[in-house]
């Protein structure tokens, strides 16, 4: 069974400390693990966690002269068993945080800004369009502020009242034991206000759905996988909050006679044996239109050559990679009488290349052997 702390210990106060010193370092320690400032931050977070306990049985009287007398087990006697999470803390506090950090005033809770939900939008390029980058417009689906009400979600020329229940506090409070609880109005939700007279067009929500364009401009160089973000394009935050992003997502179409290899583009050029054995000149495309190659003689089957600087542009620097010319050397089909003969005469001085070369061969070995 894990040991508690002792709660003015964990403030860094005296027990016979005030309110106001009280509210004073657990503000200091608030800011300083807030999960916000802590991303990802266990250590951090079991600190805030921690300090809004201590601090939320300290600065109750009730609560503080149970501890005093009894300790961890007598706030657990009176079923005080602190936090479960972040919603729990937020939830409880209520109009805490707005005490120390300065949200609303005159006593009044306000709900807290709240940002907008991030959107995604799939976009297919061209292969062309993702190598030189292209300017286009997108039409997004998303919730924005409602035009008739500013986001108010009020009625035109109406505005929201001070909520009954809790008088504008956005908390009532229950007896529970010794001490007494406080919890989010359920009428107001913990606003402090209800609209009586909701916006007809967004039903007091604040917010409406939307179809909005969106000029998108794509830098030279992107490539499947590769994605924007826009700035406040997202969805339109609650209670004033900043709106979220849009991010697309690109995906690129494949080419006709281009694969690409991250800056580099390779093009597989078809060569006959002919053309591969003697040498040709012959015509290419490139992404800025077409080009004439020389063919060196007896090119392989996979041998290329490298066109600089005609690839793609670098996203970071903007230099271009190259252009890969690859051999694919065909053997043809379907001869005719005359090409079938040709090849077999080939194929005859081929050997006798082949058989001369062997004599030759023989004879140096023979003459070798008698010298010896």
């Amino acid at each position: 069974m894990t040991t508690k702390r002792d709660y003015y210990e964990i403030l860094g106060v005296s027990r016979n400390a005030s309110e106001s010193e009280i509210k004073a370092a657990y503000r200091k320690l608030a800011v300083t693990y807030h999960p916000d400032k802590n991303p990802g931050n266990k250590e951090a977070e079991e600190k805030f966690k921690e300090a809004a306990e201590a601090y939320d049985v300290l600065r109750d009287p009730q609560k503080r002269q149970i501890y005093d007398q009894f300790g961890h087990q007598g706030l657990e006697g009176a079923g005080f068993s602190g936090f479960r999470g972040f919603e729990d803390i937020f939830s409880s506090f209520g109009g805490i945080f707005e005490d120390l950090f300065g949200f609303g005033g005159s006593g009044r809770s306000r709900s807290r800004a709240q940002r907008g939900a991030d959107l995604r939008y799939d976009l297919s390029l061209t292969f062309l369009q993702a190598a030189f980058g292209t300017e286009t417009e997108i039409e997004v689906e998303k919730t924005g502020v409602c035009p008739t009400c500013e986001g108010s979600g009020c009625k035109p020329g109406t505005y929201p009242e001070t909520c009954r229940q809790c008088h504008g506090s956005g908390q009532v409070t229950r007896s529970q034991g010794f001490f007494t609880v406080r919890t989010a109005c359920p009428v107001c939700r913990g606003n402090g206000q209800v609209i009586t007279q909701p916006c007809p067009e967004c039903r007091g929500n604040g917010r409406v759905v939307v179809h909005k364009k969106v000029s998108v401009k794509i830098p030279a160089g992107v490539d499947n996988g590769s994605r924007l973000r826009l700035n406040g394009e997202g969805e339109a935050g609650a209670y004033n909050g900043p709106p979220g992003d849009l991010y697309i997502f690109i995906s690129v179409q494949p080419h006709e006679h281009f694969e690409r290899s991250n800056t580099d583009i390779i093009y597989r050029a078809k060569v006959t044996f002919v053309q591969a054995a003697l040498g040709d000149e012959i015509v290419i495309p490139t992404l800025n239109g077409e080009t004439s190659i020389q063919i060196p003689k007896g090119a392989q089957p996979g041998d290329f050559i490298r066109l600089h600087g005609e690839g793609i542009p670098s996203l970071r620097s903007g230099k271009r990679g190259d252009l890969i010319v690859q051999f694919d050397v065909r053997t043809p089909t379907n001869l005719s009488k005359k090409q079938e003969e040709l090849l077999r005469e080939f194929k005859r001085l081929e050997s006798g290349k082949l058989t001369t070369k062997l004599k030759n061969i023989l004879k140096g070995a023979s003459s070798s052997s008698h010298a010896t």
